[in-house]
This record gives structure tokens, sequence and C-alpha cells, in this order.
């Protein structure tokens, strides 16, 4: 299963990017988790110093910009 993480302090940039991530695994069927990250500590931890920002699985794929469904879709296939 895969793991995707929004980091963001719950602004609604964040809060989008998090349903855009959150649709794009369901458009992809793929068994994944969806979950927020707002604290600061958590996310310095990932070395992001913009957010909101997208991990996947570990790494973190972007920053500073709130990507769309299909642009997620992309990163996970």
């Amino acid at each position: 299963m895969r793991r995707i993480q929004v980091l963001g302090t719950g602004c609604p940039k964040c809060k989008t990017l998090t349903a855009n991530a959150e649709a794009a695994v369901k458009a992809l069927g793929i068994e994944a988790t969806v979950e927020k990250v707002e604290k600061l500590v958590d996310i310095m931890k990932f070395g992001v110093m913009m957010t909101p920002a997208l991990v996947v699985d570990g790494q973190v794929k972007s920053a500073g910009k709130v990507l769309s469904a299909e642009e997620i879709e992309k990163m996970l296939e």
C-alpha cells in the first residue's frame, strides 16, 4: 500500500492538495493512505521550506505548489 502525505499547516492550499491526492488515488483505484502532516516539527523533518508539499512513500515529490489530481496520478503510476 502506498503512503501519501500532504505537508501543511491547514491552509486552503493544503486542503486542496489533500483533496486532489485523494481524487488521484480514487481515480487510479490503488490502495493508498492519504494523511495530513500539520505539525511544523514533523514538516521540518522532511526538509521542506514551502508548503503545501506532497510526499509519496517517504520521498518529497513537490513543495510550494498545489498539484492537480492529474499531476498526482502521473506520479503514482
